[in-house]
């Protein structure tokens, strides 16, 4: 496909567009949480779940998304998964129960799942090689990088100006302007050949990632119950059976040989870990700024901040020296900078101060992930065949969900552990109680960061001329 000038710079906006709100769905409702809870009455857990669907499912079904898109059609996949995220918006936005916000979180991950990797076979298509190219995927990877920090904020005032539902309703008119200019501007491409979809990879992988976190959400209330060993063990069983089917079909979901090379295995590996903490841990930051220290949902959001913007101004740096040192000597010093900020972070108190006790653990916590992110994306397609490109890219960004789903759930276990039995509500134990089991949740997160630098050390081992490899642009989900 080749678009004219003007018209495909139109596709980049709208692309770009469909790139922010899948990025920012990841981090606008975290600001909004406690409201929904006090508003529908949700427990710790269900709290949970409002965060963990959405990752969960996007996660599960990226890979299956990307096919979808290059079998029947990039465009199309586009627009379904448009149309399902903005009907899954306004449904989670008139929620009236726990139940049904949950279930509309889940279902805008499973048309995220589509619409992400169709919208990057679209760029793709679009921008086939050249400067503009590079222009392009620079554009639109800017939006990615700043989507999260644009949710926290535009979660904020919304929950505080409007109301927190708008945190989800807001996408409605975004995804009619996106779905309008997609019928226009947008033309049909997919991939030819043989195609064949992996439906037992696709049904196990999900079902097993499922029982999984929902084994360690059950985890909560008890290790040893016959559920939370039940799911966990099934879960463990159902991906141990994914990976077999995945050695054995013509056409896997998952080609085993971009998982098992050492390097980028420890890549994905690190992904799954950094996504724990970017999507588990700041939630429960969120929850201290707001319930302990009685920021506003604005404040909270603004409060923040600091983390995405030192993760902006640290990579351009980080990407200095990854040329100059290789990517083993960061993705080392990169956990242990995360987890010394974690660590600091877990010494908060019910008075204290934000720019003594918050502040500086958002600066290190930026430092030292904006020094893992930028070579874990390198590695992570590095000597990569051509025709796996897309699969690595979309495992990379599968990782980055899944281990967000699964951190959170042992991060909240973590909380619960450490919190304790039932409190008077409001009351000051009741907060030193919130801010015990915040400390404890934190400390997970930086134990979780320490093991990284383990992964690090044992398997980043590749010479430093290999460690950088030359992308000459993004690729569709599973070209």
């Amino acid at each position: 496909m080749s678009e004219s000038s003007s018209r495909r710079w139109w596709v980049l906006v709208i692309l770009a567009l469909t790139q922010l709100i899948v990025v920012l769905d990841g981090t606008i409702v975290n600001i909004a949480l406690p409201e929904a809870q006090r508003a529908l009455g949700l427990t710790d857990v269900e709290r949970q779940w409002v965060v963990t669907a959405y990752a969960l499912a996007f996660g599960a079904l990226l890979l299956f998304g990307g096919r979808i898109a290059d079998y029947w059609g990039r465009k199309r996949t586009y627009l379904v998964g448009m149309v399902g995220f903005g009907a899954a918006s306004a449904i989670g936005g008139i929620a009236q129960t726990g139940g049904e916000l949950i279930l509309a979180r889940g279902l805008q991950g499973v048309f995220a799942a589509m619409m992400a990797p169709a919208a990057l076979a679209l760029l793709t298509v679009a921008f086939p090689g050249g400067r503009d190219r590079n222009t392009a995927f620079a554009v639109f990877g800017s939006v990615a990088g700043a989507g999260a920090g644009v949710g926290l904020v535009l979660g904020g005032l919304l929950t505080e100006f409007v109301d927190w539902r708008w945190c989800l309703l807001v996408n409605v008119p975004i995804v009619v302007v996106g779905i309008i200019a997609g019928m226009l501007l947008v033309t049909e491409s997919k991939a030819e050949g043989d195609n064949r979809y992996d439906w037992l990879g696709v049904i196990t992988v999900a079902l097993g990632l499922g029982s999984l976190v929902y084994g360690f959400t059950l985890a909560e209330e008890s290790w040893v119950s016959l559920g939370t060993i039940g799911f966990i063990v099934g879960g463990i069983l159902l991906l141990t059976l994914f990976v077999w089917i995945e050695s054995r079909v013509a056409q896997p979901l998952l080609p085993l040989r971009i998982v098992l090379d050492r390097v980028r295995g420890g890549a994905f590996l690190l992904q799954a870990i950094a996504g724990s903490v970017m999507i588990g841990a700041t939630v429960y930051l969120t929850f201290h700024l707001q319930i302990v220290l009685g920021f506003s949902p604005l404040m909270a959001g603004l409060a923040s901040l600091p983390l995405t913007i030192v993760i902006s101004l640290v990579a351009p740096l980080a990407t200095r020296f990854l040329s100059r040192v290789g990517a083993r000597p960061l993705m080392i010093g990169g956990p242990l900078f995360a987890a010394a900020g974690l660590f600091f972070l877990s010494f908060i108190t019910v008075g204290g101060n934000y720019l003594v006790q918050v502040l500086p653990a958002l600066v290190l916590l930026g430092i030292g992930m904006a020094m893992l992110f930028v070579p874990m994306q390198n590695l992570a397609l590095a000597g990569v065949a051509p025709h796996d490109a897309g699969a690595a890219s979309a495992t990379a960004n599968a990782a980055m969900q899944i281990g967000g789903s699964l951190g959170l759930s042992i991060f909240t276990t973590a909380y619960a552990a450490a919190a304790g039995g039932v409190v008077v509500a409001g009351s000051a134990s009741q907060l030193e109680s919130f801010v015990s089991g915040y400390s404890a949740a934190f400390v997970a997160a930086g134990v979780a960061m320490l093991i990284g630098c383990v992964l690090a050390i044992v398997l980043i081992r590749t010479p430093k001329r290999d460690e950088v490899p030359e992308v000459t642009g993004a690729v569709s989900a599973s070209d």
